[in-house]
Protein backbone atom coordinates (compact mmCIF):
# COMPACT_ATOMS: atom_id res chain seq x y z
CA UNK A 1 0.00 0.00 0.00
CA UNK A 2 0.97 3.60 -0.93
CA UNK A 3 0.22 6.26 1.49
CA UNK A 4 -1.54 9.57 -0.36
CA UNK A 5 -2.46 11.89 2.31
CA UNK A 6 -3.42 14.50 0.10
CA UNK A 7 -3.55 15.97 -3.44
CA UNK A 8 -0.04 17.19 -3.89
CA UNK A 9 0.80 13.01 -2.81
CA UNK A 10 -1.15 11.72 -5.46
CA UNK A 11 -0.29 14.30 -8.34
CA UNK A 12 3.71 13.63 -7.05
CA UNK A 13 2.73 9.81 -7.12
CA UNK A 14 1.62 10.21 -10.76
CA UNK A 15 4.29 12.40 -11.82
CA UNK A 16 6.65 9.36 -10.64
CA UNK A 17 4.24 6.95 -12.79
CA UNK A 18 4.99 9.13 -15.82
CA UNK A 19 8.38 7.79 -15.57
CA UNK A 20 7.25 4.16 -16.26
CA UNK A 21 4.42 4.49 -18.82
CA UNK A 22 5.12 3.93 -22.60
CA UNK A 23 2.11 3.66 -25.49
CA UNK A 24 -0.13 0.85 -25.09
CA UNK A 25 -0.43 1.25 -21.69
CA UNK A 26 -3.64 0.67 -19.72
CA UNK A 27 -3.70 2.17 -16.12
CA UNK A 28 -7.16 2.15 -14.54
CA UNK A 29 -8.25 4.03 -11.28
CA UNK A 30 -10.58 3.18 -9.37
CA UNK A 31 -12.04 4.22 -5.91
CA UNK A 32 -15.14 6.46 -4.44
CA UNK A 33 -16.23 9.85 -5.83
CA UNK A 34 -13.35 13.18 -4.71
CA UNK A 35 -10.24 10.52 -3.75
CA UNK A 36 -7.67 11.85 -5.92
CA UNK A 37 -7.74 9.98 -9.22
CA UNK A 38 -7.96 12.74 -11.38
CA UNK A 39 -4.87 13.94 -9.11
CA UNK A 40 -3.00 10.68 -9.95
CA UNK A 41 -3.90 11.57 -13.50
CA UNK A 42 -3.19 15.13 -13.31
CA UNK A 43 0.26 14.55 -12.30
CA UNK A 44 1.16 11.66 -14.77
CA UNK A 45 -0.14 14.23 -17.91
CA UNK A 46 2.01 17.19 -16.02
CA UNK A 47 5.13 14.94 -16.07
CA UNK A 48 4.39 13.93 -19.97
CA UNK A 49 4.68 17.99 -21.02
CA UNK A 50 1.31 19.23 -20.72
CA UNK A 51 1.08 22.64 -20.03
CA UNK A 52 -1.60 23.69 -17.28
CA UNK A 53 -4.03 21.64 -15.45
CA UNK A 54 -5.69 18.71 -17.37
CA UNK A 55 -9.69 19.01 -16.94
CA UNK A 56 -11.43 16.23 -15.83
CA UNK A 57 -12.68 14.49 -18.66
CA UNK A 58 -16.23 13.62 -16.69
CA UNK A 59 -18.29 14.89 -18.77
CA UNK A 60 -16.19 14.30 -22.32
CA UNK A 61 -16.22 10.81 -21.49
CA UNK A 62 -12.68 10.43 -23.27
CA UNK A 63 -9.77 13.80 -23.32
CA UNK A 64 -7.37 13.19 -25.57
CA UNK A 65 -3.83 14.63 -25.46
CA UNK A 66 -1.28 14.06 -28.35
CA UNK A 67 2.32 15.30 -28.98
CA UNK A 68 4.02 17.60 -29.16
CA UNK A 69 1.47 18.56 -26.13
CA UNK A 70 2.57 15.49 -24.01
CA UNK A 71 5.78 13.06 -25.13
CA UNK A 72 3.09 10.38 -26.29
CA UNK A 73 -0.38 9.66 -27.40
CA UNK A 74 -2.36 9.91 -24.36
CA UNK A 75 -6.30 9.05 -23.80
CA UNK A 76 -7.70 10.14 -19.92
CA UNK A 77 -11.09 8.38 -20.03
CA UNK A 78 -13.66 8.88 -17.26
CA UNK A 79 -16.29 6.29 -17.79
CA UNK A 80 -17.98 7.14 -14.32
CA UNK A 81 -20.97 8.32 -16.62
CA UNK A 82 -21.36 5.23 -18.36
CA UNK A 83 -24.79 3.38 -17.80
CA UNK A 84 -23.84 0.06 -19.19
CA UNK A 85 -20.69 -1.80 -20.39
CA UNK A 86 -22.42 -1.70 -24.17
CA UNK A 87 -21.93 1.44 -24.47
CA UNK A 88 -17.64 0.95 -24.60
CA UNK A 89 -17.95 -0.52 -27.92
CA UNK A 90 -19.26 3.20 -28.86
CA UNK A 91 -16.26 4.96 -27.39
CA UNK A 92 -13.45 3.06 -30.00
CA UNK A 93 -10.78 2.70 -27.10
CA UNK A 94 -9.73 -1.41 -28.51
CA UNK A 95 -8.19 0.59 -31.63
CA UNK A 96 -6.51 3.60 -29.69
CA UNK A 97 -5.13 1.63 -27.26
CA UNK A 98 -2.76 0.07 -29.61
CA UNK A 99 -0.09 3.62 -29.76
CA UNK A 100 -1.49 5.71 -26.74
CA UNK A 101 -1.39 5.44 -23.05
CA UNK A 102 -4.84 5.01 -21.30
CA UNK A 103 -5.75 6.57 -18.27
CA UNK A 104 -9.35 4.49 -17.30
CA UNK A 105 -11.06 6.43 -14.12
CA UNK A 106 -14.02 4.46 -13.33
CA UNK A 107 -12.86 0.95 -14.97
CA UNK A 108 -15.21 -0.80 -13.43
CA UNK A 109 -18.57 0.78 -15.69
CA UNK A 110 -16.68 -1.15 -18.41
CA UNK A 111 -17.61 -4.79 -17.20
CA UNK A 112 -15.12 -7.15 -15.09
CA UNK A 113 -11.98 -7.86 -16.93
CA UNK A 114 -12.47 -5.08 -19.61
CA UNK A 115 -8.56 -4.27 -18.98
CA UNK A 116 -6.78 -7.67 -18.05
CA UNK A 117 -3.47 -6.60 -18.53
CA UNK A 118 -3.85 -3.33 -17.24
CA UNK A 119 -1.62 -1.62 -14.13
CA UNK A 120 -5.06 -1.47 -11.89
CA UNK A 121 -4.74 1.09 -8.95
CA UNK A 122 -7.30 1.54 -6.59
CA UNK A 123 -7.40 4.06 -3.77
CA UNK A 124 -9.50 3.26 0.04
CA UNK A 125 -10.16 5.55 2.40
CA UNK A 126 -9.47 4.23 5.65
CA UNK A 127 -8.76 5.66 9.10
CA UNK A 128 -5.21 6.26 8.51
CA UNK A 129 -6.04 8.18 5.27
CA UNK A 130 -6.10 7.54 1.35
CA UNK A 131 -4.15 4.61 0.61
CA UNK A 132 -3.70 2.83 -3.35
CA UNK A 133 -2.86 -0.50 -3.93
CA UNK A 134 -1.62 -1.93 -7.00
CA UNK A 135 -2.86 -5.11 -8.65
CA UNK A 136 0.50 -4.84 -11.30
CA UNK A 137 0.24 -7.45 -14.44
CA UNK A 138 3.46 -9.49 -16.03
CA UNK A 139 4.12 -7.04 -18.29
CA UNK A 140 4.47 -4.14 -15.37
CA UNK A 141 6.58 -6.09 -12.97
CA UNK A 142 9.58 -5.14 -14.06
CA UNK A 143 8.93 -1.21 -14.08
CA UNK A 144 6.91 -1.06 -11.05
CA UNK A 145 10.00 -2.93 -9.05
CA UNK A 146 11.54 0.43 -9.99
CA UNK A 147 9.31 1.63 -7.28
Amino acid sequence: MIALPDPGASAAFGTWLAGLVAPGDVITLAGPLGVGKTSIARGLLAALGLAGEAPSPSFAIVQPYDPPEVRLPVLHIDLYRIDSPDEMAELGLDEAAQDSLLIVEWPERAGPGYWPDALSLTINVDGSGRRLTAQVPEAWRARWAQR
